[in-house]
């Protein structure tokens, strides 16, 4: 075990954590905290050495895709399906006065 949790650990875990911790929930927390502790030990005693880091447990790539300009000059076209337009653009009423 690397480290004896001790009461003043689990109160001050307790006051980080915002809790009230009562005197039969401490020692739960202390067997929790602890096999927690063991279970690090554990993974710290693994051969690590070549293993790249990951953040995520499955490949992930770029899913941007490129801007690819479609469909262009095609403006008049689509300004004669409106019901007005001014300079190239769409004409809407006017919503402000």
């Amino acid at each position: 075990m690397a480290q004896k949790i001790t009461d003043e650990i689990i109160e001050y875990v307790g006051i980080l954590a915002q809790l009230e911790i009562q005197g039969q929930e401490k020692e739960q927390i202390r067997k929790d905290m602890e096999q927690i502790l063991d279970y690090v030990d554990r993974l710290n005693q693994l051969d690590t050495e070549g293993i790249e880091p990951m953040s995520h447990v499955f490949p992930v790539t770029n899913v941007f895709r490129e801007d690819k300009v479609e469909n262009k000059d095609q403006r008049d076209h689509m300004l004669a399906n409106a019901p007005a337009s001014k300079d190239g653009a769409f004409q809407v009423p006017r919503t402000i006065e």
